[in-house]
Parts: structure tokens; C-alpha cells; sequence
């Protein structure tokens, strides 16, 4: 559990890290869930892989870990529906960068309260495209304007400008393999490329409360509108609590 203090910060900043590792148990079945996704993936960048519970509900075991869980429900209540999973890996050398944006722009979430945790199964380190955020740049609960690019050389082609003057300068965010980072929506972030002859893995899933409606009818809009892309589809998986939105058709986990 977070202490006061962190829960504090995070509501400052829009952004904690979760210093006790997870189980050597559980970071090692991470690893062996991975190894076997790249090695029947092949032709697939493993940079950005969305939707992986949707490939395999397995991936739920990670998803809905007590620990996170726990964490998640300090900063958005105890009704909890997990409505997005993704493996971003980023490989040794010629790795692409995540631009700075803001995930609020592309998220049909309303009211917009989601956050997402970063779990790391590999060392995170400015060396190898740690995660950046500006702390304090989700204040305003305002989306900035964005642009697109679709340059190869970018995992996201919604681009932020201006985005170091939107709060605190950029900070790293480092983490030892089992640890994990929780971010909200509105907070501005990025990822370098990475060229340090090291990989950079982790894992991601995004939560929102249960008050909360997934507008999926929102999310076809978007595609046309924005030029993202199409997560109208996604699986909603109740995984704590009650919906008390009442609109969302949830998958019901134990």
C-alpha cells in the first residue's frame, strides 16, 4: 500500500513509484510469458504489442496481482474496471520513441479518471528509453493541444508541443525489474529511443473507476476525428468492486 505521503505525491505530481518489488515468482512467470509472446510473434515489433488479454486472458494473472490492485484503489476508489493491457519492449538497438503526449487525448473514458501502471521486467534507465514525466502537468485536467505525426521513428503519432512548459522539469523514472510505476491520464510523458545494447521491457494495464463510462461509440469518433487507433473493442474486465456506472459491459473477474 501507498503510505499518505506517497498518495499525496501522486495527487501533486501525477505520478508514484511503487519501491517494493513484486515476487521472484511473479516477475518470473512475467518473463516466461513474454519469451513465449515474442518467440510466436514473429514479423511483430515488439515496441508496442496492444490488447494482450484480449490474446490471452492469462495475462489477467499480472493484471489483477493484490499488490496493484491495492495501489490502484488509493487513487481511484475500490470499483475497478481494467480496460487496457499492452507490452511495450522496446529491443537493444534501433528502438523507436514514444513523442510526449498526454494519453487523455485518445481515451474515450468519461468523466476521464484512468490511470496506468508500469510494471518492469527489465531495468528502466534513462540508458535505455526510461519513461519521463512533468510532474504536475496533469493539474489543469485539461488534454493540450496535439498533433499528428506518423513518422516511423515514433511507437504514438500523437504529438504534444511545448510539453517541457507545462510543469516541473522532465524527471526520470527508474525502475529495478518488479517494480512498478502508476501514472494518470493527464500527465504529460514521454520515452527516449533506445540504443544502449539493453533491452527495456514492461508491461502495461490501465484502470478506471467503476463510475466511469467506456463511451465505445466515442471511440469510433475518434478514429476519424484524431487518427488513432480503433480501441472501440477492448474488453472490460470488472476486477474489483461493483459497476456503478451501470452503462459498461463488464467482464466479470474473481
Amino acid at each position: 500500500m501507498l503510505s499518505a505521503q506517497e498518495v499525496q505525491s501522486y495527487a501533486q505530481d501525477g505520478q508514484i513509484t511503487y519501491g517494493t518489488e513484486l515476487p521472484e515468482t511473479t516477475l518470473a512467470r512475467i518473463h516466461e510469458r513474454v519469451d513465449k509472446l515474442l518467440a510466436t510473434s514473429p514479423g511483430v515489433s515488439p515496441d508496442y504489442i496492444p490488447n494482450l488479454i484480449e490474446q490471452d486472458s492469462r495475462w489477467l494473472e499480472f493484471a489483477t496481482l493484490p499488490e496493484i490492485l491495492d495501489v490502484v484503489a488509493q487513487v481511484l476508489g475500490e470499483d475497478i474496471i481494467l480496460w487496457g493491457s499492452a507490452l511495450f519492449c522496446k529491443s537493444a538497438t534501433g528502438g523507436k520513441a514514444t513523442p510526449w503526449h498526454q494519453d487523455a487525448q485518445y481515451w474515450p473514458i468519461r468523466p476521464l479518471e484512468t490511470c496506468t501502471v508500469w510494471i518492469a521486467f527489465d531495468p528502466s534507465t534513462p540508458e535505455n528509453g526510461c519513461l519521463r514525466v512533468i510532474p504536475g502537468s496533469h493539474q489543469d485536467r485539461k488534454i493540450y493541444p496535439h498533433h499528428v505525426d506518423d513518422s516511423d521513428a515514433l511507437i504514438l503519432n500523437q504529438v504534444l508541443q511545448g510539453a517541457e512548459s507545462r510543469g516541473e522539469p522532465p524527471r526520470d523514472v527508474v525502475l529495478r525489474p518488479g517494480m512498478f510505476s502508476i501514472h494518470d491520464a493527464y500527465l504529460v510523458h514521454s520515452a527516449e529511443a533506445n540504443n544502449s545494447g539493453r533491452r527495456r521491457g514492461g508491461l502495461t494495464f490501465r484502470y478506471m473507476p467503476a463510475t466511469s463510462y467506456f463511451d465505445r461509440d466515442l471511440a469510433t469518433r475518434q478514429v476519424k476525428e484524431l487518427g488513432v487507433v480503433d480501441i472501440s473493442q477492448r474488453q472490460l474486465h470488472l476486477v474489483r468492486g461493483v459497476d456503478r456506472c451501470g452503462r459498461n459491459d463488464v467482464f466479470l473477474d474473481d
